[in-house]
């Protein structure tokens, strides 16, 4: 079976977290494995051989609430490691006793030379605590930025690669003035943080951001503020004033003599004043952020303070994608995300071989192990092998993968070529700016 290598499908939230009342969980949990595929608890995969130090630690939740997706993302590392040359896989149960603290401690004491996963950005956390002392990396399947550092890396696709994909491409239609509309959460506050650093990196002004509250009032009451409503509200009201024809001469009156009796004809109705719509925001782009309900409280706050997404161009989470049906109100609105099309050669690989869809997420674990096994085939001068080292992660033409090209930085961040995918007026969407064949920047 021919490898390929793949991107995260991750699309700004932890993976854990995206399958507990998010909009995206039936998508992440379609096409559960059957539980012949896991893995034991805690045990490596085969004896230990000549190949240690080549060896590849995986760290997934094998048992527990996500034992399925688990399941699921250790069958695509072994489908990608399908060959008798491939490193061995040493398999660690991160729900066991001692969570994935204690799996990181056993893949390093096994002398695993690198570490995928594990799955959340918490179990991520500990076990960079086990791995910070070694050189061991650790391909984590957490979208988490705050996890990144040097020798731990992050594969999920991460708020800052979509939002500069959006400015970027804001910028080239003359967008200027940027703005974002975000809520309290962690996810609002990583766009913001994006939105700040690509202006900066674009050499804008710095963009007006708000974190806004949860319920449809305090949200229509923020967006007054954070639009200018009232002040384009007063100079719409000051036009229509000053370009309001003259009061009419009443129907038989006499212009000469207003006092005179009028005759019986019916009386004229005042005149109406122009209606002056109101002058656009302060901002000619606008990130939102949010989901489910309060996405639709601040579409309808949106409304009330006449934003409009035909005249300001809206950016929203590549999250939207899984329910751009019901985004009609938001027509013209990007998100980016990988094209799907792409992945569709994974996709007939995996079903033929396991015989259901995969998830998204199982993207991302055969995308490390596709990687691993590219390295540790990938000879050096001398006929010597790659390895697992910073400076073959993080060469400069990155990887070809089945979601598009990717690599890595020093910093731990992942690069992405994505493309931006805009709302139609029915709903649904369509791909309007296809991956650029580049990797973007990300050096932060």
């Amino acid at each position: 079976m021919s490898r390929q290598t793949l991107v995260t499908r991750k699309l700004g939230q932890d993976p854990v977290s995206a399958t507990q009342g998010s909009p995206c969980k039936a998508l992440l949990l379609a096409g559960v494995l059957m539980s012949t595929l896991a893995a034991c608890a805690g045990g490596g995969e085969g004896t230990k051989t000549s190949h240690a130090g080549r060896n590849v630690g995986v760290l997934l939740p094998l048992t527990g609430n996500n034992a399925r997706l688990g399941q699921e993302m250790l069958s695509a590392a072994r489908m990608a490691m399908n060959t008798p040359t491939a490193p061995k896989l040493d398999v660690h149960d991160t729900t066991a006793p001692g969570g994935a603290a204690a799996a990181a401690q056993a893949a390093v004491k096994a002398g695993d030379g690198i570490i995928l996963g594990p799955l959340t950005a918490g179990d991520a956390t500990q076990a960079a605590a086990m791995t910070e002392q070694t050189s061991v990396p650790m391909l984590s399947f957490t979208s988490d930025v705050s996890v990144a550092r040097p020798d731990v890396w992050i594969l999920g696709i991460a708020p800052e690669q979509q939002v500069r994909r959006m400015v970027g491409a804001a910028v080239r239609e003359n967008r200027q003035h940027f703005a974002a509309f975000l809520p309290n959460t962690a996810l609002g506050h990583a766009m913001g943080d994006a939105m700040r650093q690509s202006c900066s990196e674009h050499g804008l002004q710095s963009p007006q951001i708000m974190y806004h509250g949860t319920t449809a009032a305090e949200i229509t009451e923020q967006l007054k503020t954070f639009s200018a409503f009232d002040s384009r509200a007063a100079a719409a009201a000051t036009q229509a004033a000053a370009t309001a024809p003259a009061a009419p001469v009443p129907t038989g009156v006499d212009p000469a003599n207003p006092d005179a009796a009028a005759t019986d004809a019916p009386p004229t109705p005042p005149a109406q004043p122009a209606e002056v719509p109101l002058a656009p925001p302060p901002f000619d782009a606008l990130l939102l952020a949010d989901t489910g309900l309060q996405l639709g409280h601040v579409i309808e706050g949106l409304r009330a303070v006449q934003v409009s997404p035909i005249q300001t161009r809206i950016m929203g989470p590549g999250l939207w994608g899984a329910f751009a049906g019901k985004l009609a109100q938001l027509q013209n609105a990007w998100y980016a995300a990988p094209d799907p099309a792409s992945r569709q050669h994974f996709v007939q690989l995996f079903m033929a071989q396991y015989h259901h869809m995969p998830t998204p997420l199982a993207d991302l674990s055969y995308d490390a192990a596709a990687l691993v096994k590219a390295l540790d085939q990938a000879p050096r001068t001398g006929g010597a092998k790659n390895g697992y080292s910073v400076q073959a992660l993080t060469r400069n033409e990155g990887f070809s993968g089945v979601d598009g090209v990717f690599g890595f930085t020093a910093s731990g961040r992942t690069r992405r070529d994505l493309a931006i995918f805009q709302i139609l007026p029915e709903g649904g969407s369509r791909m309007v700016q296809a991956p650029s064949g580049r990797l973007q920047n990300g050096t932060n």
